[in-house]
């Protein structure tokens, strides 16, 4: 058995070990039965299409402990819903919602001991993945799949947790290609943002943000997470076909709403960067990280928003958290008791 961690708070956002996952295989034109394994490892075959095609998708989401001892699972229907998503359009099978909700409620109870206590400030992320196992040479969809899920304690995405970070804007990289697999949640959009993510770490910026592909005139996404800008009264964040639908941002566009602010699902021309009071980049990991400059070093502009997270931004993070942990009631439906 694996080692419970013990001090839940110094948590990183990092892999680490628990007890046990849950898989599924999809063979001969069928789902099977669900299989509970203590193995980190699986085996496929070294010409399976995931490897070579990239045919695999992942999702991510959390469950959280709450003040009452209750354990919360927050929006898998969601989660669901985008990875048979994102297996339409790179011609995978899709999971059905039975298999998927009882893996979900099934790798969060055989791991129950690995979910951070409340107060922490961490939580157990858990991690769908879906990929093709069966052996192709030529480019081809696969015949067999595997869907599993697996956990794992997290702390902040960031080790700061909830304070301002410095952007860089960049021209010179396309995260994905407009009507390409942006708007899906496959390996292959990371992939492609991970030369431009460390160029940027090591220029001491913490994230990249992505202009579209096809005009470079227009805000796509902030590397692993969804933009959003405060303007006014206004939520602002960009509409795009390559972008990826954050779950974080639709719960965040709901409570803007519920706050009495205007949400603006729509392009954001670049220039608009200026007309922002507050910024931010929001997902599942991070939740909300507020954004304190965007450096825009080709048109030597830095756009500043604050050394401290915004007033909307900390209203916001503070509902969502709520929310999720239990201290707020859910109006919504969003969380999933255990």
């Amino acid at each position: 058995m694996k080692t419970i961690p013990d001090n839940w708070s110094k948590l990183p956002f990092a892999y680490y070990p628990t007890n046990y996952n849950v898989r599924c295989y999809y063979r001969d034109g069928k789902w099977g039965e669900l299989e509970i394994s203590s193995s980190e490892q699986i085996v496929i075959h070294m010409s399976a299409s995931s490897l070579h095609y990239g045919q695999e998708s992942f999702e991510g989401l959390k469950a959280f402990c709450g003040q009452d001892g209750k354990i919360r699972i927050f929006r898998w229907q969601n989660n669901w819903e985008r990875m048979n998503f994102s297996a339409r359009g790179i011609l995978m099978p899709e999971v059905p919602k039975e298999i998927f909700e009882q893996a979900v409620k099934d790798v969060v109870r055989l791991n129950r001991e690995f979910i951070p206590p409340y107060g922490t400030g961490a939580s157990l992320y858990i991690r769908p993945l879906l990929i093709g196992t069966g052996a192709r040479l030529g480019v081809a969809p696969a015949d067999e799949f595997l869907f599993m899920i697996f956990v794992a304690p997290v702390g902040p995405y960031f080790p700061t947790g909830f304070k301002a970070v410095d952007v860089k804007l960049v021209r010179d990289t396309d995260r994905a290609a407009t009507l390409g697999t942006g708007q899906y949640k496959v390996g292959g959009n990371y992939a492609a943002s991970l030369a431009s993510g460390q160029k940027a770490h090591e220029e001491g910026f913490k994230m990249v943000l992505y202009l579209d592909a096809k005009e470079k005139k227009y805000i796509d996404e902030c590397g692993p997470a969804n933009f959003f800008g405060i303007k006014g009264n206004s939520y602002v964040t960009p509409n795009s076909s390559s972008i990826l639908q954050s779950i974080t941002n639709l719960s965040l566009c709901t409570l803007a709403e519920e706050l009495r602010l205007k949400v603006e699902r729509r392009k954001v021309p670049v220039e608009e960067l200026s007309d922002f009071t507050e910024a931010g980049a929001c997902g599942t990991a991070a939740v909300i990280t507020p954004i304190r400059s965007i450096s825009d070093k080709e048109k030597g502009k830095i756009y500043t928003y604050g050394n401290e997270p915004g007033e909307w931004s900390v209203k916001l993070y503070k509902k969502l958290q709520a929310i999720q942990l239990g201290d707020e009631k859910d109006k919504y439906g969003w969380v999933t008791l255990l």
